[in-house]
């Protein structure tokens, strides 16, 4: 399976890839393209590309859209400042054709933090619930 990991810069992409893979965390440096690790799960092969999240970097995200089964949207809980910015990236990713099919799932990292919004408040702000009723109303009709 080939799974999709976005999010915006620093949003911990990275390090869940590895802590998944047993790898150590302890000095990590920001992602510049991406990375791709093999993790292999009793009769599972995932194939994570972690790509990267800087602002610059996030309009070439479109070129790893293809064949992706899976969508893992990494998100800062505890960057209050940019939850708008990753609402529009999810609005984008969204409207991605080629994504129709994938999976998605929305990670709300670093809960630990001091100050972080919880996942209710991070689903409402990114209007999780209406997505859901909006897809369901959609399926309704076809």
């Amino acid at each position: 399976m080939r799974i999709l990991m976005v999010g915006l810069d620093s949003s911990g992409k990275t390090t869940i890839v590895l802590k998944i893979n047993g790898e150590d965390t302890s000095v990590i440096s920001p992602t510049l393209g991406f990375n791709i690790k093999t993790i292999t799960y009793q009769k599972y092969t995932l194939n994570i590309w972690d790509v990267s999240g800087q602002r610059t970097i996030r309009s070439y995200w479109k070129n790893y859209f293809e064949q992706t089964d899976g969508l893992v949207c990494v998100v800062d809980s505890s960057d209050l400042r940019r939850l708008d910015d990753c609402k529009m990236e999810l609005d984008n990713l969204l409207k991605e054709e080629r994504l129709s099919g994938a999976s998605l799932l929305i990670l709300a990292n670093k809960q630990d933090i001091k100050g972080a919004l919880t996942q209710a408040e991070i689903a409402k702000i990114l209007k999780v619930r209406q997505r859901i009723q909006s897809l369901q109303a959609g399926k309704a009709k076809a």
